[in-house]
């Protein structure tokens, strides 16, 4: 196994992705720029912002957001690393 995920991160990682709304917020900060308003996520999605705020809050629990802090807002872009070693590690199951 990736030294880099234990089975608890693999874990948080497959229960942040379980859910269909958390896919859609990832999907949508993959699409924009390197860095996302949480403000564009909650325009591209219409869901109400404590909605957003959950979830987004569950995928950078589980480092698959990158969150930065710009004042009184935060911006959001993808954690390529941790994505690629989550692939890495599903791809044992298909060798």
């Amino acid at each position: 196994m990736n030294k880099k995920l234990d089975i608890k991160r693999i874990e948080k990682i497959s229960k942040a992705l379980g859910d269909p709304y958390r896919i859609r917020i990832v999907e949508a900060v993959r699409k924009e720029s390197d860095w996302t308003p949480c403000t564009m996520v909650l325009e591209m999605l219409d869901l109400a912002q404590s909605t957003v705020s959950h979830h987004i809050k569950q995928l950078v629990d589980a480092d698959l957001l990158i969150a930065e802090k710009e004042g009184r807002n935060t911006k959001y872009r993808i954690n390529k690393e941790v994505f690629e070693d989550y692939i890495r590690f599903l791809s044992l199951f298909t060798a």
